[in-house]
């Protein structure tokens, strides 16, 4: 039977549609989530520092989703996350059951057209990031004799880095083409684990790095005077007061452009994803659950512990900084490509 309206129970019901509207899709999410396991991709090795923050996520990620299903970390490697971020644009779940903590070098390959670039950024679902802006610097080892990064455009020196497209790679390879240095740049390793300890082992010479991660991982490197960073990334590290940034050993000024694609991973931090095409009731509250995670303090203490820097960028931040990295003039991008091929 075809009820009919008049005007005013059409308005009382419009409103109580509206009323139920949130609590209906809430539960909804929650019955969506209710006891399933969420996979969280992570793109880098076992043991690295975004390993370990990726799994500090997921330890807790899931008391704020609501139905509080279980996060289980999966590494998945290949390409400096590449792999990952392909599988997560064609064969993962668009349902907001798949996460993935993206190498935050992925919108620059994705910009200069890398080889292997499959994925679409600009269409993921961003949610956030725990760690603030994250700092670069080239470190040099005291075996190698280098103290100066002028000393870099003297001699040439070895340079361990992950396959291209990796930041181990983008912060050498430009400072060879933009500033004059001569690293011959071993590529191949994987994982910054791996570089590190040829480092130790005087296999190579200089590891571009994340400066947040090694003065806390690498301490008794810096205090024993065994390692020492030559160049940095801007604005300048306050734990770095006298280390020369990038820009201001350019051989040409107008290069700047340049370097802030290629370094342009530094403003988002360790961005956390979900699929394209989730629904947007389960993306808002994936992205309302990480922002209380990241202020809980059961999170915050295990963080501690953990050695992993909470600030943080929010998930609509980072969907902002990446839509303008993926905008970079083609002739910006381009230049960009040929110093990584």
């Amino acid at each position: 039977m075809t009820r009919v309206f008049g005007p005013l129970a059409r308005a009382l019901l419009l409103v109580e549609l509206a009323l139920a509207g949130p609590a209906s899709a809430q539960e909804a999410v929650a019955n969506f989530y209710k006891g399933r396991a969420v996979t969280l991709l992570i793109g880098v090795n076992v043991g690295a520092s975004y390993d370990l923050e990726g799994r500090l996520i997921a330890r807790h990620l899931g008391r704020f989703i609501p139905g509080n299903p279980t996060i289980v970390p999966q590494n998945m490697l290949g390409g400096g996350g590449i792999v990952m971020a392909n599988y997560m644009q064609a064969i993962a779940p668009r349902d907001g059951s798949y996460l993935a903590m993206a190498p935050n070098t992925l919108p620059m390959a994705q910009a200069v057209g890398l080889e292997g670039v499959k994925f679409e950024l600009g269409a993921f679902n961003w949610l956030g990031s725990v760690m603030p802006m994250a700092h670069s610097a080239l470190i040099a080892s005291s075996a190698s004799g280098v103290k100066t990064f002028e000393e870099l455009r003297k001699r040439e020196v070895t340079n361990g880095a992950s396959p291209k497209g990796s930041f181990t790679y983008t912060m050498p390879a430009l400072l060879n083409d933009l500033a004059g240095a001569k690293l011959k740049i071993v590529a191949g390793y994987q994982g910054i684990n791996t570089i590190y300890l040829a480092l130790e082992r005087g296999e190579v010479d200089t590891v571009a790095v994340t400066w947040n991660d090694f003065e806390k991982e690498k301490a008794d490197l810096i205090r024993d005077g065994k390692a020492r960073a030559l160049v940095q990334s801007s604005p300048p590290s306050p734990t770095l007061p006298a280390t020369p940034v990038v820009e201001d050993l350019l051989a040409n000024a107008g290069d700047k452009p340049l370097v802030d694609l290629l370094l342009s991973g530094n403003r988002i931090g360790r961005p956390l994803a979900t699929s394209p095409g989730a629904p947007a009731p389960r993306v808002a509250a994936l992205r309302e659950a990480f922002e209380s995670m990241r202020r809980d303090p059961v999170f915050l203490e295990d963080a501690r512990k953990s050695g992993v820097d909470v600030g943080g960028i929010t998930g609509l931040d980072i969907q902002r900084e990446i839509a303008g990295i993926l905008a970079a003039p083609p002739e910006i991008a381009g230049r960009a490509r040929k110093i990584l091929e």
